[in-house]
């Protein structure tokens, strides 16, 4: 028996393995996995066009009844991630589609919105220095680079949102992502102005690195925060920004918290760091969530 296990030690590894679930709830602070719903919705055993390691950060958005979710799809050939679509008619039960965005370096948290009547993306690309800004020219499968909306930085999860006539960025820097930078700019297009309250969180790996969409409920501003502090995506908490202006930023945690976090078992096991809301009736809201565990793989060194 004791030779069984030594065996397992050399040809078996203990990997992270994120997996995409949906949750639901009456508001964007009280969010569950309901009965209705089998969680995990997507894998990385849904993607059929490349290997996968793990599927997370999903965004999604609603277009003619339909819903597209847009999320990371790390390449288990490439380790490296690129940016996956899959569909839905109801939100709960999802088809993974295909592959939508692939770069020489590193992708992921794909943040999708739409101005007016166009759809553009602002996908994580830290590996190439930059914030790069990504718009639909056959959505939702074909995406043009447009411009960098800021350059020479380490920048991970930026989030963009449309306040009193501005557009404004949240993103996390610093080697430990533990330091939240806030931008504003006339139009999204434009030059970007970082904020003299910037950074408005420092060196607090509580609550910087940005966790999913910001929204507005009841009139108010809400971002999701990843709470690290324990380990990486551990879970999410949620902050009501009580003032934001050109000169300004405060903010407060809600009451609520934590939004989502590990549950010590199955598919969110060791830790959740994702939230995307969407209020869909009254008093109804839909989130995509994002959830890791550890699973026993064959270490592929020993493959033949």
């Amino acid at each position: 028996m004791a030779g069984i296990k030594n065996i397992a030690k050399i040809f078996v590894t203990r990997r992270s393995e994120w997996s995409i679930g949906i949750y639901i709830g009456e508001s964007p602070f009280d969010l569950v996995s309901p009965d209705t719903i089998i969680n995990p919705v997507l894998t990385a055993q849904d993607v059929t066009d490349i290997p996968a390691y793990f599927v997370a950060d999903p965004f999604m958005v609603r277009e003619n009844d339909i819903w597209y979710m847009f999320f990371e799809v790390l390449n288990g050939i490439q380790n490296k991630g690129v940016i996956g679509l899959a569909t839905s008619t109801d939100a709960y039960k999802w088809n993974y589609q295909q592959i939508i965005l692939d770069e020489p370096f590193h992708l992921s948290y794909p943040y999708v919105f739409k101005v007016e009547n166009d759809y553009y993306l602002i996908p994580e690309t830290a590996e190439a220095s930059s914030i790069r800004l990504y718009k639909a020219i056959n959505f939702p499968t074909q995406w043009s680079y447009v411009k960098d909306l800021l350059a020479q930085g380490d920048f991970v999860d930026s989030s963009v949102f449309k306040y009193n006539d501005l557009w404004w960025l949240l993103t996390a820097t610093s080697e430990a992502r533990n330091t939240l930078r806030l931008y504003y700019s006339q139009h999204l297009m434009d030059t970007w102005i970082e904020h003299p309250k910037s950074p408005v969180i420092q060196e607090n790996k509580r609550i910087a690195r940005p966790a999913g969409r910001v929204i507005e409920f009841d009139n108010k501003i809400i971002r999701y925060t990843q709470d690290c502090e324990q380990i990486y995506g551990y879970q999410v908490r949620a902050f009501e920004i009580t003032e934001l202006t050109t000169t300004n930023y405060l903010e407060q945690e809600v009451k609520h918290n934590p939004i989502i976090q590990a549950s010590g078992m199955g598919w969110n096991q060791i830790g959740m760091h994702h939230i995307d809301a969407h209020q869909i009736d009254k008093k109804k809201w839909v989130a995509c969530v994002d959830g890791k565990r550890y699973r026993l793989v064959f270490d592929p060194r020993f493959h033949s």
